[in-house]
C-alpha cells in the first residue's frame, strides 16, 4: 500500500474529512486532497503531524522508495528557497546604489563622489532611467522575498528570469553611460546570482 492509499484509510479510520484534517495540520483542504490523490508528497514537518495526528510512525507512512522521492523534493525546495532568498537580498540591495556615493561629479575642478540623489552631472533622462531600474530591480527583490508558495514553480523560476534580466539591463545602463563602480558592483551581484543557478542546476 503507497502512502496516498494510507493517508485515506487513516483518515477514515479516524473519522476525519479531508477539510477537518487539514485544520488539524495548519494546511489546505487542497493540500490533502494532493497528497490523497498521490500527486505529491508532505514536506517533513507535515509527516510529522501525520504521524503524531494518527499515531503511527513516519516509515509506517512511507515506504523506502517515498521517503528517498520525499527527501530529494525536500532538497530540491531548499535549494530553491536558497536561491530565492539570495536572488531577493541582491535585487534588494540595488537601493544602495541610489543612497550611496557611487557617481563622480565635478565640483570646484575636481571629481567627487555623490549619491543618485545628489547627481546632476548627466541629462535628467538618464537619472531617471538609472532611478527606474534600480527601483524595479528592488521591487522584484521584495516579492522574491514575500513570495512563500515553493509549489509554484513557474512564479520562482520566472522570478530569477526577470531578476538576471534587469540586472543585465542595469549592467548595460551603467556601462553605456560610464559609471564604473556601480557597473562593477552590479556585474559581482550577477556573478553570484550565476554561480548559484549553476550549481542548483548541477545539483538536480
Amino acid at each position: 500500500m503507497n502512502f496516498c492509499e494510507k493517508l485515506q484509510q487513516l483518515r477514515k479510520q479516524k473519522g476525519l474529512t479531508q477539510e477537518q484534517l487539514a485544520e488539524k495540520m495548519f494546511v489546505s483542504r487542497t493540500a490533502i486532497s494532493k497528497w490523497e490523490s498521490g500527486k505529491g508528497y508532505p514536506n517533513l514537518d507535515s509527516l510529522k503531524d501525520l504521524s503524531e495526528i494518527f499515531s503511527v510512525s513516519i516509515d509506517d507512512l512511507l515506504s523506502s522508495e517515498e521517503l528517498i522521492s520525499l527527501a530529494e523534493t525536500e532538497n530540491r525546495a531548499n535549494i530553491s528557497n536558497t536561491l530565492r532568498i539570495v536572488f531577493g537580498i541582491l535585487d534588494v540591495m540595488a537601493l544602495i546604489f541610489i543612497f550611496l556615493p557611487f557617481y563622480g561629479q565635478k565640483q570646484n575642478g575636481f571629481i567627487q563622489l555623490v549619491n543618485l540623489f545628489a547627481f546632476q552631472d548627466t541629462a535628467n533622462f538618464i537619472r531617471a532611467a538609472y532611478f527606474s531600474v534600480l527601483i524595479l530591480m528592488a521591487l522584484v527583490g521584495v516579492a522574491e522575498l514575500v513570495i512563500r508558495n515553493e509549489e509554484n514553480i513557474r512564479i520562482l523560476k520566472n522570478g530569477r528570469v526577470l531578476s538576471i534580466c534587469l540586472q543585465t539591463i542595469a549592467i548595460m545602463v551603467f556601462i553605456l553611460t560610464q559609471q564604473p563602480y556601480v557597473t562593477f558592483l552590479l556585474f559581482a551581484f550577477m556573478m553570484i546570482k550565476v554561480v548559484l543557478l549553476i550549481k542548483s542546476y548541477r545539483l538536480h
